[in-house]
Formats: structure tokens, C-alpha cells, sequence
């Protein structure tokens, strides 16, 4: 499902972006984020890892604070209505199943959350927990941006140097 949906963005970007923008633009996407657009950066497009990790971050991150301060109001407006109350609900409930980890260790538990990356993690779910469980912005954002930063060395070991074949040692 991953591969086919990282496809079609690039499918359907690449006649308008660049390679560096179709990064950026991947980074911000749920599901995918850094993660993906990792992958996609240096095995598939060949952006430079100097010029992809910058990308991947700033994309990764520009989310989080809208998620963090404003998705408890919309899920709240969202949830007095017929239409998107199921969907509210469905979401809550999938991102509450993998909480536990952070509701017991707060900061850290968001940090590895978020750094590791395994289906279901990331910066998107990572900030839609906190907020859901209450985690004030001041340790929610801070622990989020570690993790990116986390999954970002991660993403750029296997992308970079295993499937691409970055040497480490000149």
C-alpha cells in the first residue's frame, strides 16, 4: 500500500516539481513523512543526501504544531457532526491503541515513538497521541522534533547507505 501511494504522489507531482520539492511535499504527507521521503530521495530520485535531510525535516516538522494545537478543537467540532463522527472516532481510536507507551513515559516514550520507525509511528500519529492524551506543547513539540531527528539518522543509514550505497568510509 505504502509503495503504491509514495507512486502515485510521484506520479502525479512529477510533471510540476522537482525532485527537491516531490521530497519536501512527501515529508509532510501522513503515512509516508520522513520515512518515505527518505526512500524516495535517495534510491529513487537521487536528491543528495545534503539537500534531502534538510527537506525531510522541515517537511516532517511543519505539521506538527497545527496537529498538536489545533486537532483536539476540529475532533471536538468534528465529532457534533453525523457525517464525521464515525471518522473522528475511528481515528481516536486507532491512535489511543498504540498510546500506551507515551501515556506511561510522557516525553520519552514520544521521542521513541516517533524516531522509530515502524508502520504506525511517526511525527502525524506521534502528535495526534499527545494531543489526545493532553501532553502540554512545551515537552509534546520538543519531543516530536527529537524523534524526527531520530528517525531522520535511522532513514538516512538504511536510504542512503544500504539501498543506495553510500560508502562511510572514503
Amino acid at each position: 500500500m505504502t509503495e503504491t501511494l509514495v507512486q502515485s504522489v510521484i506520479d502525479a507531482l512529477s510533471g510540476s516539481f522537482g525532485k527537491e520539492a516531490i521530497v519536501f511535499i512527501i515529508s509532510m504527507i501522513p503515512i509516508l513523512e520522513l520515512r518515505g521521503a527518505l526512500l524516495v530521495a535517495g534510491p529513487i530520485l537521487g536528491v543528495p543526501v545534503s539537500t534531502a535531510i534538510p527537506l525531510c525535516i522541515i517537511g516532517n516538522i511543519i505539521p506538527v504544531p497545527f496537529i498538536l494545537l489545533l486537532i483536539t478543537p476540529i475532533f471536538n467540532w468534528m465529532k457534533g457532526t453525523k457525517v464525521f463522527r464515525p471518522l473522528v472516532t475511528k481515528l481516536e481510536t486507532k491512535a489511543m491503541s498504540k498510546s500506551d507507551k507515551i501515556e506511561k513515559y510522557e516525553f520519552w516514550g514520544l521521542v521513541l515513538f516517533v524516531g522509530i520507525p515502524l508502520p504506525g509511528t511517526g511525527a502525524w500519529t506521534g502528535s495526534l497521541i499527545a494531543a489526545l492524551l493532553g501532553i502540554k506543547f512545551k515537552k509534546a513539540f520538543p519531543a516530536v522534533v527529537i524523534g524526527i531527528c531520530m528517525a531522520t539518522v535511522i532513514m538516512w543509514f538504511v536510504s542512503y547507505v544500504l539501498l543506495g550505497g553510500v560508502q562511510l568510509i572514503g
